[in-house]
């Protein structure tokens, strides 16, 4: 594990160690796509540059500007020539590399008006990460004001670029982040690797400003379970030969496994290296125990108070002043100190070890070898640490329609549902819609809206569908009502489609038509008949006082309908007549039956019948006494 681990002296400028070492940095990257003109029309891979606000998510569209002198833009650009007009496109500035910083180039970029910075590599090499310089003196200040997006592209394509600009032909790039973050599933994980030094000049401080002001967002996000999020802290350890030396000695802990570089390089002054680990300890176990407890984001009142009460600067960055915030916040001081444990004895510290392991990059993610770094679902954010940025592109690590409200308020993006419903299909009339608003755009899905689930393609067609779908908008359905009656082309049980009811025709989804069932010949057919159309049916009559009788479609005289009425009532008598003599005769066959057998049982106990045998009778026989 410890060779593993020498990469990070050569970060950080180890005064142990001098010369190179090979470290596995992931360079990050996203798409870039030139769409016209064709000799240079396709798609190519640009390298984000570590400063200014990459759009996380998102793109932006521009035309390319190779500056007539400047070409490597280390000098300041007059009355903001890249200023696009009203209308037109935003300009993308080309500048070669070389002669000054990256974000020098990109800070007079912006303020000759650029929307971006494009920079053409010097020479034939795999892109890098342009980052912020090591500047301590006042004219820094300009790195945290830098809000463009920059990009550095390969010798080849700004070559091909600038040879078509030469010829006078318009060249339009489009930038394009919404893959350059992974966003599975509708939870974010993302760490930030950060450091309890507030002695390191602009980079501690900015650093600070921006926990301050994240807070808010960072809390709100984690209670609701939206995101997880964990704090990481760069430990290095001190080469095997240098353990006894008081430089060892004064930045490392735990028998220098884990050691920080001295806070003002001044290993005679002010705090040293080890103080800065046993905080960098301290703050990863509050986490811990936090977590443990169900709420890690009290990690960010903590860091934000003891930034605010225990400045280095002030002399207060103790254990004591530490404490006094760990009990104002009600987290278990004594589970911390049992995690922070022995800091001077010769064994591991089951916390920095697994910080140490986690350094190592693993899968998309490369080795963390700056500071700060934030990495969001595995790969590793690059741009401006600020609020804004930030939040965009954790935002920009959720699924789609799966972001939670912070990511869809005005100031973070625009809802393309606001504008001809995003080209998606929809309903006025049932205020429905199938735009929903996403971070990286709008999408075309049908909506569910009580239960029912429309179905379709989302652009042109969303219908209802399931046994309650005429109870949202009718199914999506005809249905009219006039005169008093209301007819629908839904029904419940006919998932597929809509039909028209009988007595209409149409397809049931725009119209139905009333059928004139008369003008059809299909009803009223009878000679005497008379058909009158109505909406939804039809009316019969009979000329001449005739009666009509539709199941028959026939007339019939009333004289008719008396005779076979008194007929009918006739008959019913004599049959109830005749079921009631049947009744009777019925009756009398049963008693006279049943009579004469309790006759015949009775003159049987006297004397035998004819159809009867002679009974013999036995008499006991005697016994001789």
């Amino acid at each position: 594990m410890r060779e593993k681990l020498v990469f990070l002296l050569c970060v950080c400028v180890w005064i142990f160690l001098s010369g190179s070492c090979l470290c596995r940095f992931v360079v990050e990257k996203n798409s870039l796509r030139v769409t016209s003109p064709d000799s240079v029309k396709g798609a190519h891979e640009c390298a984000i540059g570590n400063f200014g606000v990459p759009q996380y998510g998102g793109t932006l569209v521009g035309t390319v500007v190779y500056p007539k002198s400047n070409y490597k833009a280390c000098q300041e650009f007059d009355d903001a020539p890249f200023k696009s007009k009203p209308g037109g496109l935003p300009t993308f500035l080309l500048v070669d590399r070389g002669d000054c910083y990256f974000t020098l180039k990109a800070w007079n970029a912006q303020k000759g008006g650029a929307a971006a910075i494009l920079v053409a590599d010097d020479k034939v090499e795999p892109l890098i990460t342009m980052d912020t310089p090591e500047e301590e003196n006042a004219d820094a200040d300009y790195l945290q004001k830098i809000n463009i997006p920059s990009a550095l592209i390969t010798k080849s394509l700004g070559d091909r670029i600038k040879k078509a600009l030469s010829s006078g032909e318009m060249v339009n790039i489009n930038l394009d982040w919404t893959e350059a973050l992974p966003h599975p599933d509708e939870r974010v994980e993302y760490e930030f690797w950060t450091n309890s030094n507030d002695e390191c000049g602009p980079k501690c401080d900015s650093q600070m400003e921006f926990v301050k002001n994240f807070k808010g967002a960072a809390q709100v996000l984690e209670r609701k379970g939206y995101t997880q999020f964990t704090p990481r802290y760069i430990t290095w350890y001190c080469p095997e030969a240098f353990l006894l030396s008081k430089q060892c000695k004064s930045q490392c802990i735990n028998h220098g496994r884990y050691c920080a570089p001295d806070p003002e390089q001044d290993f005679n002054r002010g705090y040293d290296g080890k103080d800065v680990v046993v905080q960098n300890l301290r703050q990863a176990c509050l986490y811990k125990v936090a977590n443990e407890s169900g709420k890690p984001w009290i990690w960010w009142d903590y860091v934000t108070d003891f930034s605010i009460r225990c400045p280095m600067k002030h002399e207060k960055y103790t254990k004591e002043c530490a404490e006094e915030i760990i009990k104002s916040l009600g987290v278990d001081l004594k589970k911390i100190n049992e995690c922070i444990g022995d800091t001077e004895a010769d064994v591991e510290n089951p916390v920095l070890k697994a910080e140490q392991d986690a350094q190592i990059g693993k899968g998309a993610r490369g080795d963390v070898t700056i500071l700060p770094t934030l990495v969001i679902n595995s790969r590793q954010y690059r741009g401006k640490l600020d609020k804004g940025p930030v939040l965009k592109a954790i935002c920009a690590g959720f699924q789609e329609t799966t972001e939670p409200a912070i990511c869809l308020s005005a100031d973070i993006e625009t809802n393309e549902c606001l504008e001809n419903n995003g080209g998606c299909w929809q309903d006025k009339a049932a205020n429905l819609t199938a735009c929903k608003d996403t971070f990286r755009g709008r999408v075309c899905e049908c909506p569910v809206v009580r239960g029912v689930k429309f179905v379709g393609d989302g652009y042109t067609h969303c219908q209802a569908s399931g046994s309650l779908r005429c109870e949202i908008n009718n199914g999506g359905c005809w249905k009219q009502t006039k005169d008093g009656r209301t007819f629908s082309a839904c029904v419940d049980d006919h998932s597929d489609g809509c039909k028209c009811p009988p007595g209409f025709k149409g397809d049931g989804v725009n119209s139905c038509e009333d059928v004139d069932e008369c003008s059809e010949k299909s009803a009223c057919q009878c000679s005497e008949c008379k058909c009158k159309n109505t909406w939804g049916g039809y009316d019969c009559s009979c000329s001449n006082g005739l009666l009509y009788m539709q199941e028959h479609d026939t007339c019939i005289s009333k004289d008719a309908i008396r005779q076979v009425s008194w007929s009918f009532v006739w008959i019913i008598l004599l049959a109830l007549s005749a079921a009631g003599v049947a009744g009777y005769a019925t009756y009398k066959y049963r008693i006279r039956r049943y009579m004469d057998s309790e006759i015949r049982a009775i003159m049987a106990q006297y004397m035998p019948l004819d159809n009867q045998a002679e009974i013999p009778v036995h008499h006991p026989s005697r016994v001789d006494i």
